[in-house]
């Protein structure tokens, strides 16, 4: 009874267009009423305790380094550099595009970031090669996503923070999923270049100016190299590197770079602290409910629900792989991490799945639902950058959608192609 309560006046508030976190707030209200246990200074305690949290830190600190690194002239780089490697094959500039997104994605985090930095830099160039707008943003959102797969991940930290799984052991996770992405880009764009044979490719750059694109991206490439390499030996947390990410972005776009000055510096912190400030607000409210759900004792309740399938692991994941993919056509990342993460983890506990496997799969669909409308949060973004309707968009990402959801059941089939690499990374 109490799982459908919170069910219908959550999906109820929200279909009503109220904001997510004031629907979370407004759903555990219901349920402290339902189970007569209505108190403000629990409801404000919990609220607090939710923000107030040093992992947390890590968000505002990437959020800020994705904004330096978009204005310092480092994403423009990354994608410089793969264009002197790779333009002049046909169909260059679609690699170019999914080969910064891997490069991006292991510096910003963010898909929303990465997916606009990179939209407004390479889509008005496939368009001038004679690429239509829609595979031109289609394959610009395919890429963007593979941000919150690949460490730094904002979306793992707070997927971590929810479930009490260990961050660092998400971010190694990551690595090779985050890889097979971008190979699944490969393939699709592959054929789709072949299929546009007549758009003549760039021509061949000569060494020199690779070893110049190299030379001027190397301060960008060394960050995530310095990130992996300080957690794989231990010489700081996720939140630390998150300041050191921070601190180096800034550094690099300051004073070798200098594309941005002192003067420039009010404005990325107001953006980063605008943007942390939703996520925050999010994980808080999140945490009201998330006490409710805890005292109501819903994880039992799914679990007995789900207990036909408990024995058989892969069965479950499939059913939790429909779930999620249902849901993430009309909810957010974040609020799907911060409302299902806890309630599911002691689910797949229970049926004796690696909560570290899990929460990397739970990202990736989570992912894939920013590429689905009606809210794809990607894909309105990068509508935004490239001026081109919803139904246009759509056209051109379908083809990627169905690539990523046959990985995912790949990799649902087999487990170890996520577990097996985490432990040699790790």
């Amino acid at each position: 009874m109490i799982l459908t309560i919170f069910l219908v006046v959550l999906l109820g508030l929200i279909g009503l267009g109220m904001p997510i976190a004031f629907a979370l707030i407004i759903s555990a209200i219901v349920m402290m009423f339902q189970l007569d246990f209505f108190d403000t200074q629990l409801l404000a305690q919990n609220m607090l305790s939710g923000a107030n949290s040093f992992t947390l830190m890590a968000v505002p600190l990437f959020m800020l380094a994705g904004e330096v690194m978009n204005a310092g002239g480092i994403s423009r780089r990354i994608v410089h550099l793969a264009n002197t490697f790779v333009g002049h094959i046909q169909g260059g500039l679609g690699y170019v595009a999914i080969f910064a997104s891997v490069l991006l994605a292991s510096l910003s985090g963010s898909a929303v970031a990465d997916a606009a930095a990179l939209g407004s830099l390479l889509i008005p160039m496939l368009r001038d090669k004679g690429y239509d707008a829609g595979q031109a943003s289609g394959l610009i959102a395919a890429g963007g996503i593979i941000a919150p797969i690949i460490p730094p991940s904002i979306s793992f930290i707070i997927f971590g923070v929810a479930t009490n799984v260990s961050i660092t052991k998400l971010f190694f996770a990551g690595i090779a999923p985050g890889l097979m992405m971008g190979l699944t880009l490969v393939t699709i764009w592959t054929w789709v270049a072949r299929k546009h044979g007549s758009i003549t490719p760039s021509p061949r750059e000569p060494w020199s100016n690779r070893w110049k694109a190299l030379r001027g991206s190397l301060w960008a490439l060394m960050l995530p190299v310095i990130i992996i390499g300080g957690l794989r030996g231990g010489i700081f947390t996720p939140t630390e590197a998150a300041v050191v990410a921070a601190v180096y972005a800034l550094l690099v776009s300051l004073f070798v770079y200098r594309e941005i000055g002192l003067r420039d510096l009010g404005r990325l912190f107001i953006n980063a602290a605008r943007t942390t400030a939703v996520v925050m607000f999010l994980v808080a409210a999140a945490m009201v409910s998330s006490y409710m759900i805890t005292l109501a004792d819903l994880p039992q309740d799914l679990i007995a629900l789900l207990e036909p399938v408990m024995d058989q692991p892969k069965l479950l994941m499939f059913a939790l792989l429909i779930l999620l993919t249902l849901v993430g056509t009309v909810m957010d990342l974040t609020p799907t991490i911060l409302i299902l993460g806890p309630v599911l983890m002691p689910v797949v506990t229970k049926a004796g799945i690696d909560p570290v496997y899990f929460g990397v799969m739970f990202v990736m669909v989570g992912s894939v639902g920013l590429l689905t409308p009606p809210v794809g949060t990607v894909l309105n973004v990068v509508c935004g950058v490239a001026r081109i309707n919803m139904e246009t968009i759509c056209k051109g990402v379908w083809r990627y959608v169905v690539a990523y959801t046959l990985l995912l059941i790949l990799l649902v089939i087999f487990p170890e192609l996520i577990t097996v690499p985490a432990r040699w990374l790790h």
